[in-house]
């Protein structure tokens, strides 16, 4: 049954209720039933009744895609550009069809950071049981022991995972504009050592076994009546599916729990366990960062916490698109007055590359990215962030700032 055809039985009953409304009181009488009919009706479950199985292929050959040399994904077979709507009315088939390669590219982009970039993974937390949750970082194998330069590059919030930028312009775009990895070979070329954060894998999925779904459902807590009342829905709720178990298969998705990784659970607790354990404790002279959109607000988060660590050791932090607020996070003027003279946050914007743009808040100078595209900024910014960095050691070497012209023109904020 598609979506079209669910659509058109549904706005049929709409026009016969509106035509019933200007009747006598059998007409209201019959509108009353065809409202608690729709009532009845659940949407989700009625799309699910033609839905093929939620099962999909675990690499890109079984999906039939692989990357070009071009780093564009394409069909094997077509040589055509990936398909969202694979088939058409099923939105969720093909939402989650999409999240099953997405996952698979994940992996893939790992692959590449260990064979292509030379990059080690690292386990997180360092002293983590056999058993308890775990996540990893990636670095190069002189991330810690370079005494000259060290860059530390983070991602944005959602599905991303180390060493991507935007999972959107892996699968259609490249992967250039959408990983880290331009950015790492780069950066190994010039002489840095690398650290790659993944402030997203905060916790595993585990499925709940049969004893937590029940607790889950009991509420013994609850009051008798609430409870009884609950009961009574639940088993309206039952009846209901077990009559569309007549007609149709339903594909029952596994509950699952959240095991948060420790001292890791969210991207700012990520930032500054890597910051205390790796970051902190590198040699390097230079350290410099590249975070993305929340992973900006990451590094504030870390600056205010370590303030006095990350001025003694931090030279330049290339911002892009980032979403941090100085007065929502509540960093302090030392702070800000640090942000102004050591950041710079390359935004979406229509100017030109390294057009200064204006800000109502009293951080660090805002530049265009050159693109009004959020997830293309890391990309675009590219060139102008590694210039940037090697302006601030030119700077520190000579202790004067550079005044490069996309600086000369940026807005002094005044404290206020």
């Amino acid at each position: 049954m598609s979506f079209s055809f669910i659509t058109s039985i549904l706005f049929t009953i709409w026009i016969k209720m509106a035509q019933l409304q200007q009747g006598g009181p059998d007409e209201k009488e019959k509108t009353t039933a065809l409202k608690d009919l729709l009532s009845r009706i659940d949407l989700d479950e009625l799309m699910k009744k033609d839905e093929p199985p939620l099962e999909f292929p675990d690499t890109l050959e079984g999906f039939e895609y692989a990357f070009n040399e071009k780093g564009q994904l394409r069909h094997t077979k077509t040589g055509e550009p990936f398909v969202f709507n694979y088939r058409e009315d099923l939105h969720r088939w093909n939402q989650k069809r999409y999240e099953a390669l997405g996952e698979i590219i994940t992996k893939y982009i790992y692959g590449l950071l260990e064979k292509e970039c030379h990059l080690k993974k690292v386990t997180l937390p360092i002293d983590a049981s056999e058993s308890e949750p775990k996540s990893f970082i990636f670095m190069s194998e002189d991330a810690m022991m370079n005494p000259d330069k060290l860059i530390v590059l983070i991602h944005g919030s959602g599905v991303v995972r180390a060493g991507q930028w935007a999972r959107r312009l892996i699968i259609n775009e490249d992967l250039d504009s959408g990983t880290q990895i331009p950015y790492i070979k780069r950066a190994i070329e010039e002489g840095y050592g690398v650290i790659v954060l993944n402030p997203n894998e905060n916790y595993i999925e585990v499925e709940k076994t049969k004893a937590q779904v029940q607790q889950s459902s009991d509420s013994s807590d609850e009051p008798a009546e609430k409870r009884e009342r609950k009961d009574k829905i639940q088993k309206e709720t039952k009846k209901r599916r077990d009559f569309y178990e007549k007609y149709r298969n339903p594909q029952k998705e596994k509950e699952t729990v959240q095991l948060y990784i420790r001292d890791n659970g969210s991207p700012e607790e990520h930032a500054v366990y890597v910051w205390d354990h790796f970051i902190a404790q590198s040699a390097a002279e230079n350290i410099f960062f590249v975070a993305h959109s929340y992973g900006g607000l990451a590094f504030v988060e870390l600056m205010i916490q370590r303030e006095a660590e990350v001025k003694n050791k931090v030279t330049a932090v290339a911002l892009t698109d980032s979403v941090h607020n100085v007065w929502h996070q509540e960093a302090g003027k030392t702070v800000r007055e640090w942000m102004r003279e050591n950041c710079c946050n390359w935004v979406s914007s229509s100017e030109p590359l390294d057009t200064s743009v204006e800000s109502m808040l009293p951080d660090c100078p805002r530049v265009s990215a050159g693109t009004e595209r959020h997830e293309l900024t890391s990309w675009k910014s590219f060139p102008s962030i590694f210039k940037f960095f090697s302006e601030a050691i030119e700077a520190k070497t000579s202790s004067v700032k550079p005044a490069p012209t996309r600086r000369s023109n940026r807005i002094r904020y005044e404290e206020f």
